[in-house]
């Protein structure tokens, strides 16, 4: 069973094959639908990632609404929370990289959790994530995070199907996708209930169409379950 302890000390957790397979080929459809240009975004997107609109897919929907994934958001966000965003992104043939960085928490640490849901399987060579596990609350003694050195980041491998959900403050980044086979993942955001108002006053210019209204509560969903991390 997943431990509330070694979640928070970690600053994520990796549920191996957590979605139906028969859902896998639905979404990757959605995925493949939603793709749009950079240019058709209200703020252009990078040239080397392929980005999809798909947050009204009914499947997506009920993705985003996983027992288990809820249950991990909301004991990593500790109050009451909402669906902020969930869009598509792949990276393109030597594509992809970015420098380690931190999402970052808006008001309080920990009220902002992202996922990555994986639609193929991922590795080192096409551009799997990297993660600095335990880097999301650095103690006060401890000199700022050079986010050039490479040296305690972890490159994850898994298979389609898998979801990363993380702490926005934890240290992560993709890298590049050298071989060009896809790696299609949904990333989705949530966030505490208190920022609600700040949400509303980016969702035109981060393209969001769904209805955002619905609220999660921590102790509707029961923590625990079997799974998988690095």
């Amino acid at each position: 069973m997943a431990d509330r302890e070694q979640l928070h000390q970690n600053g994520y957790i990796l549920l191996r094959r957590a979605i139906l397979p028969e859902w896998l080929e639905t979404l990757r459809a959605a995925f493949d639908a939603g793709v749009k240009p950079s240019n058709q975004w209200p703020v252009p997107r990078g040239i080397d990632w392929r980005h999809s609109q798909l947050d009204t897919d009914p499947v997506v929907q009920a993705l985003c609404r996983l027992p288990p994934l809820l249950a991990m958001v909301g004991e990593l966000i500790g109050e009451r929370f909402f669906l902020s965003q969930v869009e598509g992104r792949e990276p393109l043939i030597n594509g992809g990289h970015q420098q380690l960085h931190r999402d970052l928490s808006a008001q309080r640490p920990g009220d902002t959790v992202n996922a990555l849901v994986y639609l193929d399987d991922y590795g080192p060579e096409n551009g799997a994530t990297r993660i600095v596990p335990s880097s999301h609350r650095p103690a006060l003694s401890e000199p700022p995070f050079d986010l050039n050195d490479e040296s305690r980041s972890v490159q994850l491998t898994g298979s389609a199907g898998d979801i990363l959900i993380f702490d926005a403050d934890l240290i992560h980044a993709g890298s590049l996708n050298s071989s060009g086979a896809r790696r299609r993942t949904l990333l989705i955001t949530w966030f505490s209930e208190a920022l609600y108002s700040t949400h509303l006053e980016t969702v035109g210019l981060r393209n969001i169409q769904m209805d955002t209204t619905e609220r999660f509560d921590p102790a509707d969903f029961a923590f625990g379950i079997v799974t998988s991390s690095i």
